[in-house]
């Protein structure tokens, strides 16, 4: 609809019916080249889960409407490829690529509930390697979509038994995943969201400097100095040498005193400035006028009672 993505067939394929779905495990031949021509990518058979933004946009988006034996042309803007980081050290920052693309092959996705440990952790590196390209390239939405499918292939209930060590190993993936998820949440200022993946990573591993730092991070975000300060400081403690963390402690040690010296303020001005009310009065004769009115009428009213109960007394005499 806005032009940046074009595809035109070159050899058509079997029917709007063979065209694959999402979720499904497609196959295709891939030729990538410039604008100029220059070939940046070859592949023969590239094996992908379609919707889950394990390829470039641009497929992911172009390989829906193949039908199968199809053989396209795909025109792709900048913008559904390599982005303004462009891909060193042969596509230039804001490149549009040109597409050649033959759907091969389609079939469902493995059943996760029968994958070997082996298996099972291969899958979840592939997604959380994707996150990292999605990271590095500041599209923090689709690493957070590829950290989220990466937990949950690791978190799916298995009808195959693990040995020690590769539970071990898909702990250490989880870990992983949710330290990254947790710094492409704080990119997009869902801290709740930050919060809760940092939480999940100190249950497992309570010493983990990353989820510490940035757990600290982001109570620093929401203005909470005072839980995150000795936060920062046991992540320090871990690691003195750390001079990030240094740089972040400091920074929100200076950040808390100035809160305080606000705070301390605001009460002052709340409730007055006693060093006032403790100075020597130049006339004790006279009453100040900050006598609040309440008890003014007070005291009228004792008068005005005692004024009465004399009459009464009069009277009965």
């Amino acid at each position: 609809g806005n032009g940046l993505l074009k595809k035109k067939t070159l050899v058509p394929g079997q029917g709007v019916e063979s065209r694959p779905q999402k979720g499904q495990d497609v196959t295709i031949r891939l030729k990538a080249a410039l604008e100029d021509g220059t070939v940046v990518e070859q592949d023969p058979a590239l094996t992908f889960t379609l919707g889950d933004c394990d390829v470039l946009q641009a497929l992911d988006l172009c390989v829906q409407l193949l039908e199968m034996g199809e053989t396209a042309l795909i025109v792709s803007d900048a913008k559904y490829c390599y982005g303004a980081q462009g891909r060193s050290p042969d596509v230039p920052p804001n490149a549009s690529l040109t597409l050649e693309v033959e759907l091969l092959a389609a079939r469902d996705a493995p059943d996760l509930e029968l994958l070997s440990g082996k298996e099972k952790i291969q899958l979840a590196n592939r997604k959380r390697e994707r996150g990292n390209f999605f990271y590095q390239q500041a599209d923090y939405v689709l690493a957070v979509n590829s950290y989220d499918i990466a937990l949950r292939i690791l978190g799916s209930s298995s009808k195959v038994d693990f040995s020690p060590d590769e539970e071990a190993e898909l702990l250490d993936v989880k870990v992983k995943c949710l330290n990254n998820l947790a710094a492409s949440q704080l990119k997009l200022d869902h801290f709740k969201a930050a919060l809760k993946s940092c939480n999940l990573v100190l249950e497992h591993q309570p010493e983990n400097i990353k989820a510490l730092f940035r757990k600290g991070k982001v109570l620093a975000q929401q203005g909470e100095y005072r839980e995150a300060i000795p936060i920062l400081k046991a992540a320090l403690k871990l690691e003195p040498s750390n001079k990030t963390i240094h740089a972040e402690l400091s920074k929100l040690v200076k950040k808390h005193a100035d809160q305080r010296n606000v705070e301390t303020e605001m009460y002052r001005k709340m409730l007055g400035n006693p060093s006032a009310a403790s100075s020597p009065r130049k006339c004790k004769d006279k009453l100040p006028w900050s006598i609040p009115w309440k008890w003014l009428f007070g005291a009228t009213a004792i008068a005005l009672g005692g004024v009465a109960l004399s009459v009464v007394i009069a009277a009965r005499n």
